[in-house]
């Protein structure tokens, strides 16, 4: 249980709306559908839902787990208590540790990204994309990049969008749990969820006249199985991971707030069932307009500043609905990176949330600095550190502790009442199956990025790790079956 005094969700609505605001951020808009555009359509969307059920998913429930089951308010807190509980070494609270600094360094440059999404919502207001040839409205972007002061507007700039939504997400997370996080997920959601199904309708009949519709559905939904390569599966695995927010200490803090009455299995269920959805969801409100225009759909942060604003340069109104889209989830996404880090300076100093907040605010604006100023700067801290080592490492912790380290009786309580089955069935996926998924997406998103050579190399001979992994699963139930035996 929680530590006394610390708050609680004020209902199931509440918590889920956070924790699917939470999941669901910009990855889902653009690079979902990047991921799916370059990695054979259908094929990828596959392997990407397989990948949420037995990877995402056990991660998930031992992040709820392990949140609700410390005596803490904080990921690291909560994991120090339960490692201390359990009689096992306070090296396992690494596990928090890395995605607490995994989320602090997100969310510094989470900020850029959103002053991006301000800055174009503010163009498309100012309907300032019509009339403009698609070669300009491309060249905007890097423009931006390059020199966010440069504009010759206050509008136009990046860097007052950036502080803007540092200091707005700030405040939501200095209010709290119930009148911050939880407001803002409760109000801003339901408003995401709408805007996105009209968007989707909008785009899947604007685009039947053209065909691009036809070709948008059976792009995403007609798998040619002959494209899944190790590559896809390696992409699809990191996007899955990427998409649920695992391995970024949110859902162990999320889960510190977690009442009784609610079943992590059930919730670790649902909450990925719907950030599946949106991502599917918003692939259609994006590839038919791609389609229709015989535009380019692997530019990853490109398909939202670049190919939808010469889409869509003539309907200002749609262009604004989808960078307001883009805002409600940046908001939701950036206050739950955020949270983590407050959380843990407020227990760990005895300080107010009200005061940890705003100091902790403060160091990820300084931080972000780098980020809105330098894109190799930024590109490092996403691509090089929290993406391929600090995340996937943090969720290989969180799994390996809850499946072997953390005592039996602290997984049947948190497992116990509705769903208890089901928290069974998906705790032989969390000690068998998602240790070594998240061992290879830290070893392949290192390799990779640091050993380009031998990354490729062994991204090569990932169907031989399939068949060791169909011989080790096979193994694996049968020592469970022979166990229960």
């Amino acid at each position: 249980m929680a530590a006394a005094g610390t708050a609680q969700w004020s209902s199931k609505f509440a918590f889920v709306m956070a924790a699917v605001g939470s999941s669901v951020g910009l990855g889902n808009l653009w690079r979902f559908s990047a991921e799916l555009g370059t990695n054979g359509g259908a094929a990828f969307l596959v392997v990407y839902v397989a990948c949420i059920f037995f990877v995402g998913i056990p991660v998930l429930m031992s992040e709820f787990m392990i949140g609700r089951a410390g005596q803490a308010s904080s990921a690291v807190g909560s994991q120090n208590d339960l490692t201390v509980r359990s009689g096992v070494s306070k090296g396992w609270s690494g596990g928090a540790w890395l995605g607490m600094i995994a989320s602090f360094l997100i969310v510094s440059f989470y900020c850029v990204v959103a002053a991006w999404v301000l800055n174009y919502l503010v163009r498309f207001l100012g309907d300032s994309f019509s009339g403009l040839p698609a070669t300009d409205i491309a060249a905007k972007f890097p423009a931006m990049l390059e020199n966010p002061t440069g504009s010759g507007s206050i509008l136009t700039d990046v860097w007052p969008y950036f502080f803007i939504f540092a200091g707005l997400t700030t405040w939501l997370v200095a209010r709290g749990v119930n009148r911050g996080i939880e407001l803002a997920a409760k109000l801003l959601m339901p408003l995401f969820f709408i805007l996105l199904v009209g968007l989707a309708l909008y785009s899947i009949i604007s685009g039947m006249p053209s065909g691009g519709t036809k070709e948008a559905i059976g792009f995403m939904f007609t798998p040619d199985f002959s494209k899944i390569s190790p590559e896809v599966a390696v992409s699809a695995l990191g996007q899955a991971c990427f998409s649920i927010g695992i391995g970024n200490a949110i859902m162990i803090t999320y889960g510190s707030y977690l009442p009784r009455n609610v079943s992590i299995p059930k919730a670790a269920v649902g909450i990925s069932v719907v950030d599946t959805l949106v991502a599917i969801t918003a692939g259609l409100a994006i590839f038919p307009i791609v389609f229709a225009n015989d535009l380019d759909f692997s530019a990853g942060a490109g398909i939202f500043f670049q190919t939808l604003p010469t889409a869509l340069a003539e309907f200002w109104y749609v262009g604004a609905a989808f960078f307001f889209l883009a805002f409600f989830a940046a908001i939701t996404s950036s206050v739950s990176l955020l949270e983590p880090s407050v959380a843990y300076a407020a227990e760990k100093f005895n300080m107010s949330k009200k005061k940890a907040a705003w100091i902790t605010g403060a160091a990820i604006t300084v931080f972000g600095l780098g980020s809105l100023f330098s894109p190799a700067f930024f590109d490092f801290i996403d691509t090089g550190l929290a993406g391929p080592i600090l995340a996937p490492l943090s969720a290989l912790l969180i799994v390996l502790f809850t499946g072997w380290r953390l005592r039996p009786a602290f997984v049947a309580l948190e497992l116990n009442g509705p769903g208890f089955h089901l928290g069974l069935f998906i705790m032989f996926f969390v000690k068998w199956i998602a240790p070594v998924f998240m061992g290879l997406v830290l070893i392949l998103g290192t390799t990779s990025r640091f050993l380009p050579k031998l990354g490729e190399k062994l991204s090569s001979n990932v169907g031989l790790f399939a068949m060791l992994l169909v011989a080790y699963i096979c193994l694996a139930t049968f020592h469970n079956v022979t166990k229960k035996e």
